[in-house]
């Protein structure tokens, strides 16, 4: 086995869509139903094997409050790979609103890194008025549009609570960063 290769991936939406379960689901298959807001940043080690290899994640997840906007451009630094999070509950829909703001602030500060997009909260919608419902703001029409319009590797409805396709899309990101640095 070779040297680790090592990636620092930012988690960055707005305030409680779910930015640490979602971690906390990748890194130790758990969720708490406690809230508690990230102040600043969180910053969390993973170790991965692709292909043989082994792969160091440094997974910082920044907080999505406003006041904390002044101090995330320095959080971003050296970041390899982003994740954008946002709600797919009906209750936090303007969260969406909100995704371009974020990638926006990541191209900024990283250029164009791997990103890779998280509807998360899945578990509190109605998965089929997503996936044919075009008149929905995050149906998966408009989001999948949105995402290949915007150079996002992929968009995947998660959901922290349940595990669904959390650790697929954490993979996604992983691998594109893998294949890019192998090379």
């Amino acid at each position: 086995m070779s040297d680790a290769f090592k990636f620092k991936i930012v988690i960055v939406g707005d305030s409680a869509v779910g930015k640490t379960s979602l971690i906390k689901r990748y890194t130790t298959n758990s969720f708490e139903k406690d809230y508690i807001s990230t102040l600043g940043m969180q910053f969390s080690k993973y170790e991965a094997n692709v292909a043989g290899d082994k792969v160091e994640l440094f997974l910082w997840d920044l907080a999505g409050q406003e006041t904390f906007s002044t101090l995330r451009g320095r959080f971003y630094t050296g970041s390899s790979g982003a994740i954008v999070v946002f709600s797919l509950s009906p209750e936090e829909i303007e969260t969406y609103g909100h995704v371009t703001k974020w990638l926006s602030d990541v191209k900024e500060a990283c250029g164009n890194i791997p990103t890779i997009l998280f509807g998360n909260k899945a578990d509190l919608v109605d998965q089929n008025a997503l996936a044919t419902s075009p008149n929905y703001a995050t149906s998966d029409v408009h989001v999948n549009k949105f995402a290949q319009d915007n150079k996002i590797i992929k968009y995947y409805k998660t959901s922290a609570l349940t595990g669904q396709d959390v650790k697929e899309a954490f993979q996604a990101l992983i691998f594109k960063l893998y294949q890019r640095a192998a090379i």
